[in-house]
């Protein structure tokens, strides 16, 4: 059975505007992949890696891609003896709001997708385009 929709509302309402500051402990990391039972490995901003855990409010809610970001606590699992470095507080979802925090760390750049050049040096692209004939040979 599905999350009554309230809850699913109030959880994407939550992820969308950034805290004023962050707690001690917490991070802002991001998604390198889903590692399988809700476990994601993140990456910090001085290139650590670390396996952090999804709590179940999350869970089934909101989707995270890879290179996406995430607010984790490092010390909501101390207590535990794993692998498990962290949990997952927060999911960053606007990312531009988030950008503007005091808080955001400066090595995450925002990564600009390179499109091609208008240059005529290039060939252009063949999609969509019928391949060429024949009859033009002869």
């Amino acid at each position: 059975m599905a999350p009554p929709r309230r809850k699913v509302l109030a959880t994407a309402e939550e992820t969308l505007t950034p805290p004023d500051e962050l707690q001690q402990g917490q991070q802002i990391a991001r998604v390198i992949k889903a590692t399988g039972n809700n476990i994601y490995a993140v990456e910090l901003p001085s290139k650590d890696s670390l396996l952090v855990e999804l709590p179940s409010r999350f869970r089934s809610r909101i989707w995270m891609k890879r290179n996406s970001y995430v607010v984790i606590d490092t010390n909501a699992l101390e207590d535990r003896d794993n692998k498990l470095a962290g949990e997952i507080v927060n999911i960053v979802r606007d990312e531009k709001a988030w950008r503007k925090a005091p808080f955001w760390p400066k090595d995450f750049v925002k990564q600009t997708a390179v499109m091609g050049s208008d240059s005529e040096d290039e060939d252009e692209s063949n999609v969509g385009k019928m391949p060429p004939s024949d009859d033009s040979d002869a």
